[in-house]
């Protein structure tokens, strides 16, 4: 019964977005591909990410964390909830919910998560902060890497003015795994590891969307690798 109300409730979520928004989403296909656990990290840009992860998702296992701010809105906590999704304290080391990511993780969850750690009041990538790294090395679970753009919320808001519907583009992008948590230097391969995460995240943004790795050079190669420079 609870697993049928919490699909329930992701496809009316799932319905509502189609009807408000022109959704187009490519490289469904590889996240349909993915059985297991795995990390899906992508920016974060507008309210309506959240939604988009759990349409992009038909599954009863994906995890999500929910900035604790939120909880002084009654609807949010309905939602977390009723969805059994995390809330995550973004002002200190949140262990409790880092744990439980794991756990989940193991049992083959899937998380959908921003490296960023917000949503971006540039409309463009901020730098990605090192839990996401954490987590895939910890849980050898892939990285998938993922964008979306059309969702910032005054885009959004500014289509919804004239009677429009926005038009919201996901890119999904091949998955790679990060490697072993090392015992030594954690901090250096954190960084590094957090660089190419968002690297792939930026490779898959239009070039105004590169943010603070608008001239990195990983990006750099990335899209040379692609020809598109």
């Amino acid at each position: 019964m609870v697993l049928l109300k919490r699909r329930i409730i992701r496809t009316t979520i799932s319905v509502l977005l189609r009807l408000v928004a022109n959704i187009r989403v490519e490289g469904w296909d590889k996240l349909k591909a993915v059985k297991g656990r795995a990390i899906v990290a992508s920016n974060h840009l507008g309210r309506l990410d959240a939604g988009l992860a759990l349409m992009l998702m038909n599954r009863d296992d994906v995890i999500l964390v929910v900035a604790e701010k939120y909880r002084d809105y009654p609807f949010f906590r309905w939602m977390v909830k009723q969805l059994d999704l995390l809330w995550l304290e973004r002002f200190e080391v949140d262990l409790g919910t880092l744990k439980e990511v794991l756990r989940r993780l193991a049992k083959g969850g899937i998380l959908m998560i921003a490296p960023e750690g917000t949503r971006s009041t540039t409309e463009a990538l901020l730098e990605g902060k090192p839990g996401v790294a954490y987590i895939a090395a910890k849980s050898g679970a892939p990285v998938i890497p993922a964008a979306v753009f059309g969702s910032e919320d005054r885009a959004v808001r500014a289509s919804f003015k004239r009677l429009r519907r926005p038009k919201i583009t996901i890119r999904v992008g091949e998955p790679f795994i990060v490697p072993t948590l090392p015992k030594q230097a954690r901090d250096v391969f954190l960084r590094k590891q957090t660089e190419e995460i968002m690297a792939q995240i930026a490779a898959l943004l239009p070039s105004a969307y590169h943010g603070v790795y608008a001239e990195h050079p990983r990006v750099v190669e990335l899209l040379s690798s692609k020809g598109l420079l």
